[in-house]
């Protein structure tokens, strides 16, 4: 037995002084006072009968003051925090990773429930299975929760406070996510190291992806690792594709792609229906084998403006235990006319080439027009296209160059180069999405010289002849020769370059992408010259979210759809998106009785007593009431006074 309080020397020297204190005040209590009395005959026989009962007196009195140096001693004691030399030595440092990714929000008993209308999840048992073990921890061991899922967050520090742990573990919520096991694993690693005695415990459904990073595989070395599985059923479908996309040349319809899984080891009958801005598009009644995955295509739609929609529900005897997979949320371009501003001479091809869009309010103007009246009201419009002339000064808007020349061009305009032709094309880039430019014929052009912050989206062998950048908070495309100069106006890649750069500036690369999986780093476009933006979630709670480079940066937990709020000057800029879980491994919600880590299983939970603490402290102050209460009893009853 050693002391982990005070030390044995301290210890006894505060007994010693608070023993011959209490001693001192005992003897003090026995004095008798001198009484006068005015006839000492009368006394005698009571005197007489108090000398036959003496001894037994004095006993009495010492078994009171026994019981109060018991109880100083068992205060003492308390201080010194007596224990066992071997619990100070097996003393554990845990860390618990409790996973609260999407399959956690499975409710495998449709029958139980925790309230009328909430089921019980796969994490509401989690969480009893880690009150369980915070319950049962040793006096000496410490314990620290972090909730697993695309990230990993400690909800405490490393404590050995039961109830301040049970409080901490009431804060987690499952995610839409999937678990990052790897970054969990390497952050337990990472809080162990160098501690004795350190161990993990995972308590998850089994669904997490092999522990492996960019950096490798992950090493627990001599780390115990335990695994708790809980969960129980395998039935679900989920929809695990979502994509939605308008027609580039018509934006009143629309395409939608999707794809139906069904996870579990029988044949499901389910409800698939198709929401457009809330109200239904499409009604399908499905039957998909075990393990089956059933895409569908959904080309040429209209009715929908904005949102798009699609639920699963299971049909007679079929069972879905996870809801989260079961709705997915998609979001259309929003429609709207841009005013485009033409400054030309004349050119029939450009002309012809911008009436293939009925969302466009085309205004044509002449070099001299615009120098005149257009260039101090340039911001008004959403795209400025200059056809073989450049304004000595840049415009405060989006602007198309065709064939730029002089001190006024975007980029920096070098020699002319003879029968240039696309020979690298940035084929990622939006301009040039659905054209064919390779074999495209040009009689002569320029060679431009972008800046290092420009993108070179189409060159030649002797320099770039299509680029794209920003200047002064606003974008530009130029390209390095004149159309009129080229077959290109006789091709269909000539309207869809110019309306795929309009597009480029009035609904950015991200438009297409109808939605973003929950999870990752979400890049959302908004002004260069914000430096920060309120993005409201599905759940109506805005959050401030940082602009790095052009793009609000939120890693995203939630599935639905997102309000994104900017200013750019005193002008609010409003943007939408969606989200989504869209995970095959989540949707696959069978429990894994095992858990592999670094090449070998996981083990048991093992030294958790239930109601069994080893601090000794505890039961002497319970030692100390019960003496008390006894010595109390006794003290009424006169038996020790």
């Amino acid at each position: 037995m050693i002391f982990a309080g005070l030390t044995a020397t301290q210890l006894f020297a505060i007994f010693g002084v608070a023993a011959a204190a209490m001693i001192a005040l005992y003897i003090l209590k026995l004095r008798r006072r001198t009484f006068a009395v005015p006839f000492a005959p009368l006394w005698m026989r009571i005197l007489k009968d108090k000398d036959a009962t003496s001894l037994f007196s004095k006993l009495k009195r010492l078994l009171s003051l026994l019981v109060q140096l018991a109880i100083l001693a068992l205060l003492v004691l308390a201080l010194g925090d007596p224990r066992a030399r071997a619990a100070l030595i097996k003393g554990r440092t845990l860390v618990v990773l409790v996973d609260a990714s999407a399959s956690m929000q499975a409710t495998d008993d449709p029958g139980k429930s925790l309230t009328r209308d909430v089921q019980p999840t796969r994490a509401d048992k989690a969480k009893d299975e880690v009150k369980t073990l915070i319950r049962g921890l040793g006096g000496a061991d410490r314990m620290l929760i972090a909730q697993m899922d695309a990230t990993t967050t400690p909800l405490g520090p490393m404590s050995g406070d039961t109830a301040e742990l049970e409080r901490e573990l009431a804060e987690l919520r499952p995610t839409d996510t999937r678990a990052d096991f790897a970054r969990a694993l390497r952050f337990a690693t990472d809080t162990l190291r160098g501690v004795e005695n350190p161990e993990i415990v995972v308590v998850s459904d089994g669904g997490l992806a092999p522990a492996v990073d960019s950096s490798g595989p992950v090493h627990v070395g001599d780390i115990k690792v335990s695994y708790v599985a809980v969960g129980e059923g395998k039935r679900n479908v989920g929809v695990t594709q979502f994509s939605v996309r308008r027609y580039p040349l018509d934006k009143s319809r629309y395409e939608v792609m999707l794809e139906v899984t069904n996870t579990g080891p029988e044949t499901e009958d389910i409800e698939l229906s198709l929401l457009g801005d809330g109200q239904v598009v499409d009604l399908t009644k499905l039957r998909l084998k075990p393990g089956e995955r059933l895409p569908r295509f959904y080309p040429n739609l209209s009715g929908a403006s904005r949102t798009l929609e699609a639920k699963l529900r299971p049909l007679g005897a079929s069972i879905d235990v996870l809801p989260a997979d079961d709705h997915a949320f998609a979001l259309l371009p929003e429609r709207r006319r841009a005013k485009i501003l033409v400054v030309t001479a004349g050119n029939t091809y450009l002309e012809a080439a911008l009436l293939l869009d009925e969302y466009l309010d085309v205004e044509l103007v002449s070099p001299k027009q615009y120098l005149a009246t257009y260039a101090a009201k340039a911001k008004a419009y959403d795209v400025l296209l200059f056809d073989a002339i450049t304004p000595a000064e840049m415009p405060r808007a989006n602007a198309i160059y065709i064939d730029p020349r002089g001190p006024g061009s975007p980029v920096k305009v070098e020699g002319e180069i003879v029968q240039p032709g696309f020979d690298k094309i940035d084929r990622k880039h939006p301009i040039v999405r659905f054209t064919a430019l390779d074999d495209v014929n040009i009689a002569r052009g320029h060679k431009l010289k972008p800046e290092l912050s420009d993108r070179i989206v189409g060159a030649s062998s002797e320099g770039p002849i299509l680029v794209t950048g920003t200047r002064g908070g606003y974008k530009f495309v130029a390209i390095g020769f004149d159309p009129r100069d080229s077959d290109l106006p006789l091709r269909i890649a000539w309207p869809l370059l110019l309306l795929n750069s309009i597009n480029f500036f009035t609904e950015e690369d991200s438009s297409y992408l109808s939605s973003f999986r929950t999870g990752d780093v979400w890049r959302v476009p908004v002004a260069t010259d914000v430096r920060d933006a309120a993005l409201t979630g599905p759940y109506g709670i805005a959050d401030l979210v940082p602009v790095h480079e052009g793009r609000a940066v939120y890693q995203g937990s939630r599935a639905g759809f997102y309000d994104l709020k900017s200013k750019r000057g005193d002008e609010e800029v409003k943007a939408s998106f969606a989200a989504n879980l869209l995970d095959v491994d989540e949707s696959t919600v069978s429990v894994r009785p095992e858990l592999m880590v670094d090449g070998k299983p996981a083990g048991k939970v093992q030294g958790f007593q239930v109601g069994v603490r080893r601090e000794v402290w505890i039961y002497l102050l319970i030692a100390v009431l019960l003496i008390a209460v006894i010595e109390w009893a006794t003290y009424h009853r006169r038996v020790t006074v």
